[in-house]
C-alpha cells in the first residue's frame, strides 16, 4: 500500500525528511512502467519540511496524496499549525500530494506554475493520474526569502535538471534542498534538456560558489540524506558527468552504456554512490543526447 514504506528522518533539528523507495522487490503502484515507480520509488526520493515552533515550510509534496497525508499528519502532530509549501519543479514526482495542502499558500517559480498549466491534462490523466492537480498561489522569480519561524531560507531558481527548477537554501547554516538539481548517482537529463547542457553546467557552477556545507536532494542515499547530508563533492560529480555527456555528442566513442564505466573516476572517489536502478537512467540520457538508439 502506498505510503507503507515511508520513512521520517530527522537529519538536523529543523529538518524533516520524508523517504521512500529503494526498497528490494517493492513497487509502489504497480509492475507496468509507471511514473511513480519508475521515476521515483526505484530511485528513492524525499520531500522535506523546514520546521520551526508553530511554522513550517515543505519543499515538494511527494508522490501521492497518501504521502501528503502521512506528512501533514507528522507535521501537525509535531505541533506545526502553520504549513507554506514550496515546489522545487513541475515534475509529477514533486507535486503529486498538492491536494492534501489546497488550503496552504503554494508557492513556485513562475516558470512551473507555467508548465503544471501546460501540461495539466497529462498530469491529471497520466499513470497514476494526480487529479486534480492543485496549483501554486503564489509565483516568484528569480530569489525569493522566505521566513519559517525565525529561520530565513532562500529559493533561487536555477535551470538545471529542468528549466524551472528551484532549489532551497539556508545561508546561516549552508543547508542546500537540492529538488533534483542534484542526484545521488547521477543527473536525469530529459530530452527537452539536451541543448541546454551548457546552461546546466554554468548553473552548478554558480552554485558551488555558495557556502555550501550539507546538501539534501530529492533521490540520493537514504543514509545519508537521514545524518549529515552529501557533500560538495556531489555538486563536482554532476558538473563531471554532465561534460561528459556533452563530450559524447561530438565522441560517441565516449558513450559507454554502463553507468558504473562511463563514471568510473566519481564512483572511485567516493563522489558518488552507485545504485543499480540508475542504470537505465543513465542509458536514458545516452538516448536523449543521441548517442544510444532509443531501443537499446
Amino acid at each position: 500500500m502506498l505510503g507503507d514504506t515511508l520513512r521520517v528522518l530527522r537529519p538536523l533539528p529543523y529538518l524533516y525528511a520524508f523517504y521512500d523507495g529503494r526498497v528490494e522487490g517493492v513497487r509502489a503502484w504497480s509492475p507496468e512502467p509507471n511514473w511513480l515507480d519508475d521515476g521515483a520509488f526505484t530511485l528513492g526520493i524525499a520531500s522535506y519540511a523546514i520546521v520551526d515552533g508553530e511554522h513550517a515550510l515543505l519543499f515538494d509534496t511527494h508522490i501521492s496524496t497518501t504521502h501528503a497525508q502521512i506528512i501533514r499528519q507528522t507535521l501537525e502532530d509535531a505541533g506545526v499549525k502553520h504549513i507554506r509549501v514550496a515546489l522545487s519543479h513541475w515534475h509529477d514526482d514533486h507535486i503529486a500530494g498538492n491536494a492534501v495542502f489546497s488550503d496552504c499558500e503554494i508557492i513556485a517559480h513562475k516558470l512551473t506554475a507555467e508548465a503544471l498549466a501546460a501540461h495539466r491534462d497529462t498530469i491529471e490523466h497520466g499513470n497514476p493520474p494526480i487529479k486534480p492537480l492543485v496549483m501554486p498561489t503564489c509565483q516568484f522569480e528569480g530569489i525569493l526569502r522566505v521566513h519559517v519561524g525565525r529561520i530565513t531560507v532562500e529559493l533561487h531558481h536555477l535551470e538545471i535538471h529542468s528549466h524551472d527548477g528551484t532549489v532551497l537554501f539556508i545561508p546561516e547554516d549552508g543547508t542546500l534542498l537540492a529538488g533534483d538539481t542534484l542526484e545521488d548517482p547521477i543527473t536525469y537529463l530529459d530530452a527537452s534538456e539536451v541543448t541546454h547542457l551548457p546552461v546546466h553546467v554554468a548553473n552548478l557552477e554558480r552554485m558551488q560558489t555558495w557556502p555550501i556545507k550539507r546538501i539534501y536532494p530529492s533521490h540520493g542515499l537514504p543514509e545519508l540524506i537521514a545524518t549529515s547530508g552529501h557533500d560538495t563533492q556531489l555538486i563536482d560529480a554532476t558538473i563531471a558527468y554532465t561534460r561528459k555527456l556533452i563530450a559524447c555528442q561530438s565522441d560517441k566513442s565516449l558513450a559507454d552504456p554502463d553507468m558504473r564505466s562511463f563514471a568510473r573516476d566519481l564512483f572511485e572517489a567516493a563522489a558518488i554512490h552507485y545504485y543499480a536502478a540508475y542504470e537505465p537512467v543513465h542509458r536514458n540520457n545516452l538516448v536523449a543526447i543521441g548517442c544510444l538508439p532509443k531501443t537499446s
